[in-house]
């Protein structure tokens, strides 16, 4: 009795799993490994809706630089911190804005601007090291 129960189990199970290996259409393919959800970043949309250009150095290092840049999170350097500041600058521009693009230790891509442009990120990190 156990063992045709288990065989009527198992062969169900393989017509389940049969039924879904069929369908291998690109869309089906993608339905299946679309992500669960999506991240929001609060105020991102109200900041981007009202943009009628690129936003300043200042506007994005307000919006999404301050909580680490301005408080030295997770040993993110402190805006007007020389000292900080001294071997990244001396890396240049180039890989300062490589690394601010694509992450870089504790810091996620882009920081926490998804929305913003390279030239964006290159001016908040020009507005942090301004006077350096």
């Amino acid at each position: 009795m156990k063992y045709k129960a288990l065989l009527v189990l198992s062969v169900g199970l393989l017509g389940v799993f049969a039924g879904q290996a069929d369908d291998m259409s690109r869309d089906a393919i993608k339905d299946r490994i679309k992500p669960v959800g999506q991240i929001h970043v609060a105020g991102a949309q109200a900041q981007t809706a009202g943009a009628s250009g690129p936003r300043s150095g200042a506007d994005v290092f307000k919006a999404s630089c301050f909580a680490c840049h301005g408080t030295g999170v997770m040993g993110a350097p402190k805006t007007g911190d020389a000292a900080a500041w001294g071997d990244r600058i001396a890396q240049g521009m180039d890989t300062m804005l490589k690394h601010a693009i694509e992450g870089f230790n504790a810091m996620p891509p882009r920081g926490t601007c998804g929305n913003c442009s390279d030239d964006e990120i290159k001016a908040a990190i020009e507005h942090m090291i301004e006077g350096l």
